[in-house]
């Protein structure tokens, strides 16, 4: 590699580094601030204020209930985040621990996980998503779960693979030679040195649960009124594109910038 080819792919980390932090802090903060603060009640229904165009005292306008459209936009931001943050850690963690010890251990316990994995991946997430939250029923909590459970099988797979490698490398072997355990082996040597494997899909599976959240939302399996997300803002103004577009397009906007500054800190992290 030359070193102009280097410079630029430093160039090009750094960008992706710095967009990605900038894009998900204003998540963050949006995040942070719809928790203890909205302009409004987001459930407030005012019927002389319908579909209000932007104002000072609503800058986002309102929808078609009279709702300010900026305050239901900070609580459904809050409400796809922490449910596409508790999905990725529970899906991600038992995938984790998964993909972990089949990796390692092999054999019997190897095959039978991963032989139940592809059972599990050979249905389409999303009908699969479908298809439970049909039988448990829908709300926020019911999408947790399935969506965590739809989650497993894939960091399953990256986890196992990753440990295949690492556990033929020296120093797993002189871990073993001075008597270390094989959780000790498996949680405190090689887990550490799989971050530039893990974070990276720990990042790409938040954006995965955030698409999948706002489009469950949006078929109205997620979130149940009159709470507020993002995917059930799109459904609940498709039909009022015209006199309130703003009620479509912020909650929109949200979504992108939401994946956009994950997926590039994910990227950041990769090449890291």
């Amino acid at each position: 590699m030359t070193v102009n080819t280097q410079q630029k792919h430093r160039n090009r980390h750094s960008f992706e580094q710095i967009a990605g932090v900038t894009l998900a802090g204003l998540i963050l903060v949006f995040v942070i601030v719809g928790l203890f603060y909205t302009p409004y009640d987001p459930d407030a229904i005012n019927a002389a204020l319908k579909n209000h165009p932007p104002t000072l005292l609503h800058p986002f306008g309102t929808d078609y209930l009279g709702r300010d459209i900026l305050s239901r936009v900070m609580v459904g931001t809050k409400a796809t985040f922490l449910i596409s943050l508790l999905t990725v850690l529970i899906g991600g963690g038992i995938g984790t621990i998964i993909g972990a010890i089949t990796g390692y251990l092999g054999g019997f316990i190897d095959e039978l996980l991963m032989r139940i994995n592809d059972g599990v991946t050979a249905f389409p997430s999303i009908l699969l998503a479908l298809i439970l939250v049909g039988v448990i029923g829908p709300g926020k909590y019911n999408i947790i779960l399935a969506l965590s459970i739809i989650f497993i099988p894939s960091f399953a797979r990256i986890m196992r693979s990753e440990f295949l490698v690492q556990r033929e490398l020296d120093y797993v072997k002189n871990a073993k030679l001075m008597g270390a355990g094989i959780f000790r082996i498996i949680f405190v040597h090689i887990l550490p040195n799989t971050k530039n494997v893990l974070l990276p899909a720990f990042a790409i599976g938040f954006n995965n649960a955030v698409l999948a959240e706002a489009g469950m939302s949006y078929l109205s399996l997620g979130v149940q009124p009159p709470d507020a997300s993002l995917g059930r803002m799109l459904s609940e103004s498709q039909s009022y594109l015209l006199g309130s577009p703003g009620a479509a397009i912020i909650p929109g906007t949200v979504i992108i910038v939401m994946v956009l500054g994950f997926g590039l800190l994910g990227r950041s992290w990769g090449n890291y």
